[in-house]
């Protein structure tokens, strides 16, 4: 039996995230490598980058088709997530071109960090 604290470590299970951002569209991406359990790598805040993913609802799923969408543009920024959360392999992309992907974004904003 595996037990789970507040910040998602959980016996037995592995986390190590690649998450590259991109500011804009002609920058160089920052990257980073995040673990959870415990929280490390050299995520600039793993501790609240693993919060957010723990905190956010699906955090690796993208916006559902038969979802209607406000076209409003919050800006240039997107990114990747990809490697192994609590042992499950993902591959998430992230951007911030309608209200939708804004709001996956805001969610994670801990992951993402600033430039």
């Amino acid at each position: 039996m595996t037990t789970n604290d507040a910040l998602g470590h959980a016996g037995g299970s592995d986390t190590r995230l690649t998450i590259t951002v991109w500011d804009a569209p002609d920058a160089q991406p920052r990257r980073y490598t995040l673990t959870c359990d415990p929280p490390g790598g050299d995520h600039p805040d793993p501790q609240r980058a693993c919060a957010a993913l723990l905190s956010a609802e699906a955090p690796f799923a993208p916006v559902p088709a038969d979802v209607r969408c406000m076209q409003m543009w919050s800006g240039p920024q997107r990114a990747t997530i990809e490697g192994r959360w609590r042992g499950v392999p993902v591959a998430a992309s992230y951007s911030r071109n309608d209200s939708c992907e804004t709001a996956r974004w805001d969610a994670l904003a801990g992951v993402f960090g600033t430039p």
